[in-house]
């Protein structure tokens, strides 16, 4: 028997999804701040302190479980929205960067999946988002953003969202696979998470890869993203610096480069 609310959806688009959720009467999904996109009448909106799971009764449970959101930096508040009249109606959920989004049934993992810290959407009520410190200390010190991530624990729907293509491995026992960190989107509950220097003079400092490898372990699921979002805000930045710096030049060589770089505004 599942105890958190069961709820239809749908998933539109490509590369700027959004999942649209179909709530019977008394049924209730609670999403992250700022991903709510639109809803039918008969919806009501309210802002909630902590995860809306209904293990975090009283004042000191929600306390517990917004402080734990704090700590994977979210926001202290989630947003539930429940149907209120007769009938169905459906509430939308859009992803914030180009990407995909990802329906997870916990139900059918056991309970439990870890994600990145980042990559929670929205999700059945009753599921409860708490927090997953790596338990080696390696892990701790360098695994970046491998190191604080979330735990989704429950029986019902969970939406999460990945940058770029997604790419699911399925981990034999024995089995393991080396993973840039900020690739790693989700897991199932019996993944090992370890961390693995990169090895060799040349490749620490002049690689370009970083300096240490996400290693997860079998048996189990791993849900990959092939654009991390730190990657791609770290690209932008990268090129408005150059940008700023051929207007700055203000010479015809200057006009010139820009026209080699492709930028022949």
């Amino acid at each position: 028997m599942r105890t958190n609310h069961e709820i239809d959806f749908r998933i539109f688009g490509e590369e700027m999804q959004c999942v649209e959720i179909e709530l019977d009467t008394g049924e209730t999904v609670v999403a992250e701040s700022g991903a709510f996109m639109y809803m039918d009448d008969g919806i009501s909106m309210e802002t909630i302190f902590g995860d809306g799971s209904k293990s975090s009764g009283g004042f000191i449970g929600k306390l517990m479980g917004a402080g734990k959101r704090l700590l994977t930096g979210e926001s202290l508040f989630m947003t539930a929205f429940t149907h209120t009249s007769p009938g169905k109606a459906h509430v939308a959920f859009a992803s914030p960067y180009p990407g995909k989004i990802i329906p997870l049934d916990l139900y059918q993992y056991g309970g439990k999946i870890v994600c990145q810290k980042d990559s929670f959407l929205c999700a059945a009520k009753g599921v409860s988002i708490g927090i997953q410190f790596q338990r080696k200390l390696g892990t701790g010190l360098f695994g970046g953003e491998g190191f604080i991530m979330e735990k989704l624990e429950g029986d019902g729907m969970v939406f999460c969202h990945a940058g770029g293509h997604i790419i699911e491995r399925e981990l034999r026992q024995g089995e393991s696979l080396r993973i840039d960190t900020g690739c790693v989107v989700a897991y199932t509950k019996d993944v090992d998470f370890d961390i693995k220097f990169v090895g060799g003079i040349k490749n620490t400092l002049f690689g370009g890869e970083g300096v240490f490898f996400a290693v997860l372990s079998g048996p189990g699921k791993v849900w990959l993203q092939t654009l991390p979002i730190a990657r791609l805000a770290s690209r932008i930045v990268s090129y408005g610096s150059q940008l700023s710096g051929r207007k700055e030049e203000g010479s015809i060589l200057g006009g010139l480069g820009n026209l080699f770089d492709g930028d022949g505004r």
